[in-house]
């Protein structure tokens, strides 16, 4: 992420309101609005699913010119009840309730449409919303693109592994025998349910472990400190296999048939050519399916980015700055 502009910024970067938004079925959704009170809506959908809003994504704008919305999907971040709890239901946890839950959060704050902004799985999401309600988007920015289907699922879980083949071992084996060949992410699912520590814990342990593995960029690069706190790690690995397990609620390439929903949105699509976790060919069929979008390949990064996926984040919000 980019370092903090200026003290006037700093200033600016102070949630000027927040609060908790009932969306039904018993789940509260954490929301903070920063930058000014009277600017350029916008509304960031954090990755995972699980990973929170980090203040790291008010960054990636100038909050002198944006009003910047970010939230707590349910179950994650200061959002209730979290993921993590003992006996937590994930079944009111789907894509469908996170679309209705962007869209109720607009109108709670009297937004008529906004700039949306969403990487890893935040795309996935971002997608999902803009086809159902484009009439509510102004301009999208996505990073570290993927459409969450059972092709992209097999291929971060198994077929990747070809690339780093002593972690992706010692994730299979976390598993059963009789499950090490089948559906892996159902199998950890299973294990991260369990209410017994003793099961869990490992299973978000390994789980974790691997995340970390496909999405660094280079091997040496410094391990994900959130996975050292054991409610993140939990309530992370049990909200990504609960909705990998699903494919997102969504039909296979649903997201890509539905881009033509799109066309009057201007969009920037960022993505790293040494992204392993989500191959380049996702977000390069969507730029093809998507009449006014525009893909950036940042050509030495991966899926966690760094300074350049920044820079082209920042170019991409400076850029839908003063349209409407």
């Amino acid at each position: 992420m980019p370092q903090p502009r200026t003290d006037h910024v700093d200033a600016a970067a102070a949630p000027h309101d927040e609060g908790y938004l009932d969306v039904g079925d018993g789940h509260l959704i954490y929301w903070e609005v920063h930058g000014v009170r009277g600017g350029k809506p916008a509304v960031v959908l954090h990755g995972g699913p699980g990973s929170g809003a980090s203040p790291g994504w008010r960054d990636l704008f100038d909050l002198t010119t944006y009003r910047v919305v970010t939230f707590d999907q349910r179950g994650s971040g200061r959002s209730r009840p979290h993921a993590s709890t003992p006996a937590v239901d994930l079944s009111t946890n789907t894509t469908h309730h996170l679309v209705k839950d962007i869209e109720r959060l607009r109108q709670h704050l009297g937004v008529e449409r906004w700039l949306v902004l969403g990487g890893s799985w935040g795309s996935t999401l971002a997608l999902a919303y803009a086809e159902a309600h484009p009439e509510s988007v102004s301009q999208m920015v996505l990073s570290s693109v993927v459409t969450t289907t059972h092709r992209e699922v097999r291929w971060v879980t198994r077929d990747v592994g070809r690339f780093f083949p002593d972690e992706w071992a010692r994730f299979r084996d976390g598993v059963t025998p009789p499950e090490r060949d089948g559906d892996l992410t159902a199998a950890y699912h299973r294990l991260l349910m369990s209410p017994n520590p003793n099961v869990h814990e490992p299973a978000a342990r390994r789980w974790c472990r691997w995340e970390d593995a496909h999405v660094r960029t280079h091997q040496d690069d410094p391990p994900d400190p959130r996975y050292e706190d054991p409610a993140f790690r939990l309530c992370f690995a049990r909200l990504v296999t609960h909705y990998w397990t699903h494919a997102a609620w969504l039909a296979d390439e649903a997201l890509l048939r539905g881009a033509n929903r799109l066309a009057d949105i201007p969009a920037v699509l960022i993505h790293g050519r040494r992204d392993v976790s989500s191959p380049l060919d996702v977000p390069w069929q969507l730029a093809q399916a998507w009449e006014g979008s525009e893909l950036v390949v940042v050509e030495h990064e991966g899926h966690r980015g760094g300074a350049a996926t920044a820079a082209a984040l920042v170019s991409a919000t400076q850029r839908f700055a003063a349209l409407g």
